[in-house]
């Protein structure tokens, strides 16, 4: 039988449960930063996490490449986000370790919203071209999205 102190335990452990998925979604409800502002202060944005709208230009499928460690990455590609009068080039690094052939998520002239990664000039490390993995120098001033989630955008 079920007593009043079970049925308002279960009760409570339901409501909290709908309350946490609800606070987890608005986490993800990020604000969109605008290109131009992320292009005009680079620095600012190295390393940090950001949401950006704007349609995507020039998708070019990347061929799998080899990171430090030897595993291969398959599924990469490359993309301009263009929004207004800006455009910050955007690497989908793709999946390492497994062989898997996928064409890229996008197609140009798609709107979407992007959640990625500032890579900003100067810092060190790698950044993805068309030749695969290089180096960041200090005379090459590249500023990167890479991106962890790409979305339509409804409008």
């Amino acid at each position: 039988m079920l007593t009043w102190t079970r049925l308002l335990t279960w009760l409570t452990g339901i409501l909290l449960t709908l309350v946490g998925m609800g606070t987890s979604s608005l986490l993800w409800a990020e604000e969109p930063i605008n290109v131009q502002r992320i292009l005009e202060e680079p620095r600012i944005y190295h390393l940090r996490h950001v949401t950006m709208h704007g349609t995507a230009r020039d998708v070019q499928p990347l061929a799998p490449y080899t990171v430090p460690n030897g595993d291969n990455c398959y599924g990469a590609y490359l993309f301009r986000l263009e929004e207004d009068d800006a455009t910050i080039p955007v690497a989908v690094l793709g999946i390492c370790g497994r062989p898997l052939v996928r064409d890229p998520d996008i197609e140009d002239g798609d709107r979407i919203e992007v959640s990625a990664t500032i890579q900003a000039p100067s810092h060190g490390g790698y950044y993805l071209s068309f030749k695969g993995l290089k180096v960041v120098t200090e005379q090459e001033g590249v500023v990167q999205a890479v991106a962890d989630r790409i979305l339509p955008l409804v409008e």
